[in-house]
């Protein structure tokens, strides 16, 4: 039977894409989303993918989220950690509400949803933890000092519980996307996208949603079982470590 992977924010922009490609590639694959309940239906409905709604800031929420979803599909083998939020604001206007709600979803989420499903991983010696992070998690962005911050988090987490699963099967990897064709960069006046964002990216155009889908569905693989603690850089070239 084909392998259950859980994508968190997984019904829209870069989310959806690493759902549409896991279910590709032969996974059985279950969407969390916190609030738009309209295009998540509008998401299950296109691609045949159940969806499940918590906050990936509560740490009850996960726990039980995650039981309903092995419940009805499966012991969770591949957990892929998307979900985030923006609050951007200059570091002296940025309130403590701002800088706690990104750590909290961008930062404690990929604790809250990675402890649930650990044990099972390693009780069953095969896993896979995949982090959406950040290009501005390795080099930060003005304006976005609780999102860096978080997203840089994601990526000492990523190193240290590599580690601990190695001798246990289970792999644990961070993606860092640069910009990519979302609805929210989208949304970016053309004039701005054109002059001052698209000019920084070697490769001369916006990264697609499904190539970084596509980095996930290589992690996940038996194939990747060697690569463990590292950060894949997808960003046209704009930054390298």
């Amino acid at each position: 039977m084909s392998r259950v992977a859980l994508v968190t924010g997984g019904t829209r922009g870069i989310g959806a894409a690493i759902s549409v490609a896991l279910k590709g590639a032969g996974y059985r694959v279950a969407a969390n989303y916190a609030g738009n309940e309209e295009k998540a239906k509008a998401f299950a409905d296109e691609t045949g993918i159940p969806v499940f709604r918590w906050d990936v800031s509560n740490y009850q929420a996960c726990v039980d989220g995650i039981a309903d979803v092995e419940a009805k599909i499966g012991p969770i083998e591949i957990l892929v950690n998307n979900a985030g939020i923006t609050r951007d604001a200059m570091f002296h206007k940025m309130t403590p509400q701002q800088w706690n709600e990104v750590i909290s979803t961008n930062l404690t989420g990929v604790f809250n949803m990675t402890h649930p499903v650990w044990s099972g991983m390693r009780d069953r010696n095969f896993g896979r933890v995949i982090t959406i992070s950040s290009i501005n998690g390795q080099k930060g962005q003005m304006g976005q000092a609780n999102y860096s911050a978080a997203k840089a988090g994601d990526l000492g987490f990523t190193k240290a519980l590599a580690q601990e699963g190695a001798a246990k099967g289970i792999t644990v990897n961070a993606i860092c996307p640069g910009y990519i064709a979302t609805e929210m960069v989208l949304a970016v006046p053309e004039k701005v996208l054109n002059e001052r964002i698209i000019p920084q990216i070697p490769v001369g155009r916006l990264g697609q949603p499904e190539e970084i889908g596509r980095v996930v569905v290589f992690l996940a693989s038996d194939e990747a079982g060697f690569i463990t603690g590292s950060t894949i850089s997808a960003n046209g070239g704009q930054f390298f470590v």
